[in-house]
């Protein structure tokens, strides 16, 4: 199951986060809020499979995000 550990303010920083955390072998998916896909001021949810949760945490705050 995926479980959001992130809520990013765009685009730019739901990408950004998944290299991060891909880099560090953790599998993401980024997903839009809303329906307007193109839009680069969406809020996008980062995902990552429910067993990597804690790991992906520890990521997010060291890179300090």
């Amino acid at each position: 199951m995926w479980t959001v550990v992130y809520m990013a303010q765009s685009k730019d920083i739901a990408n950004k986060l998944q290299e991060l955390l891909t880099v560090d072998g953790i599998l993401v998916k980024v997903r839009p809020i809303s329906k307007n896909h193109e839009s680069n001021d969406n809020y996008f949810e980062v995902l990552v499979p429910e067993a990597e949760v804690e790991e992906a945490h520890s990521v997010i705050i060291e890179k300090g995000f």
